[in-house]
Order: C-alpha cells, then sequence, then structure tokens
C-alpha cells in the first residue's frame, strides 16, 4: 500500500511516498489503568468482550488504510478514533495520525472482524520520531465529531495516557524494532459522551513544545443495508 507522506522536520519539509505492507492496531493500550478500565467498560456497553490481555495487537490489511476526504461504510454503526500513528520506512520511524474507524455492531461478536470491516484514514503530514520521542507525553490528541449538525469535542488528552511507543514496539515486536514498512496505531481514549456514530470526524496531534499540529478529518458516507428475504 503506497501512501503520500509530508515530511515536516528540522531539516525543513519534504514530500515522498511511504511503501506500507503490515498494519498494526494497539487496542487496549492505556497507561492509566482507571481510564483504561473506563475505555473498556464503555465497549463493555455495545457487547464487546473483555480483552484477555493488554495491550492487544490486531492485525489489519494494509490496504485499509485511505488518505481519501471521504469513507464509505455499510450503515450506520461505526464510528472513529483518534491515536497516534508510528511508522517505519528505511529504518526511519515516523509520526503521523490516524483513526481505528471501527464497526461497533460487528465488534460485539468479533472485535478483529470489526477491525478489518472499516478503512482506516491516515494523514498525509508526519514528523521525525526522534524529534518528539524526548517530550512524547505532551503531545496531545484530540477529536471532534459532527453529529446532528453539530461539532462536539468527541476526545482529549495527552498521549501520557497511553503506553509509550518503546512498550508498544516491545509487545509487538519482541525487542527487534519496528519492521520496516509496518504501521501502528498506537491506542486510544474514552470517547467524551461515549461512542456514538458521526457524519463527519475530525481530530488533531499538537505538539506544544515545537508548536505544531498534524490534521485529520473526513467524512462518513453511510451506504444502505439491503437485507434479503430468507
Amino acid at each position: 500500500m503506497q501512501i503520500k507522506a509530508r515530511i515536516d522536520s528540522a531539516k525543513g519539509k519534504e514530500e515522498r511516498a511511504f511503501s506500507v505492507d503490515s498494519l498494526v492496531i494497539a487496542g487496549w493500550a492505556g497507561r492509566d489503568r482507571e481510564k483504561m478500565e473506563a475505555h473498556i467498560r464503555e465497549l463493555e456497553e455495545l457487547g464487546v468482550a473483555r480483552p484477555r490481555a493488554t495491550p492487544t495487537y490486531y492485525r489489519v490489511s494494509a490496504a485499509r488504510l485511505n488518505q481519501n476526504a471521504t469513507i464509505q461504510h455499510t450503515g450506520d454503526t461505526s464510528s472513529g478514533e483518534a491515536e497516534a500513528v508510528l511508522l517505519a520506512q528505511d529504518g526511519v520511524l515516523y509520526v503521523g495520525l490516524g483513526s481505528d474507524h471501527t464497526d461497533r455492531r460487528v465488534e460485539g461478536y468479533g472485535v478483529t472482524v470489526s477491525k478489518q470491516m472499516c478503512d482506516k484514514p491516515i494523514s498525509s503530514d508526519f514528523w521525525l520520531f526522534d524529534e518528539v520521542a524526548a517530550h512524547w507525553d505532551s503531545l496531545m490528541l484530540r477529536a471532534w465529531a459532527v453529529i446532528d449538525g453539530q461539532r462536539v469535542l468527541y476526545q482529549e488528552g495527552p498521549l501520557a495516557e497511553l503506553l509509550p511507543p518503546a512498550a508498544l514496539i516491545e509487545g509487538h515486536s519482541e525487542g527487534r524494532g519496528l519492521p520496516d514498512g509496518t504501521a501502528m496505531l498506537c491506542g486510544t481514549m474514552p470517547a467524551i459522551g461515549g461512542i456514538r456514530p458521526a457524519a463527519r470526524f475530525e481530530c488533531e496531534l499538537h505538539d506544544p513544545v515545537l508548536s505544531r499540529t498534524i490534521m485529520l478529518a473526513y467524512n462518513i458516507d453511510v451506504l444502505p443495508i439491503v437485507e434479503e428475504q430468507p
């Protein structure tokens, strides 16, 4: 899967293409046990079983990565989740922004299947991980949802609330580092007001130390469900 990337670094800005052949979603990745428990409970209310281990690493087709302004999904039971993204390319680690858009109805009976059901929007802007590693915990993640025509704050918090990159990579790769061509979504925060669908999802990853922001926004085109007669 080829994605377009604009690299914003201390050396300037550069455009290039990344080749991604492996997509990993780190679930249940909260650092604060109480807040992670809150996220688990909100998903339990939707019928999602508790994880056997935390974090859990879900493999999803890299072809699900999407940089379009609109994604399509069957039915109105899906929703987004803002997440920092780590991407390894040519021995260098980059940071971007993504949304683990998920079918919540399907999630009730199969989390892995629900992850595969939806496109995963990803930003075109990336930073060098080395430039944010020292202040990773201060990076701010925010998301807004447009619901019934109203733009509401949906998620907000510092990355300090989630497991650090080194721990996530170690858990996935057993000390071998993140393999080239791998993109990893690094976990999310509870939804303010509970998980719910929206017509549009917007999110940002803000660096207060270097005063820069990565933005991601997309519309959700709901496709009709045609019920077949038995």
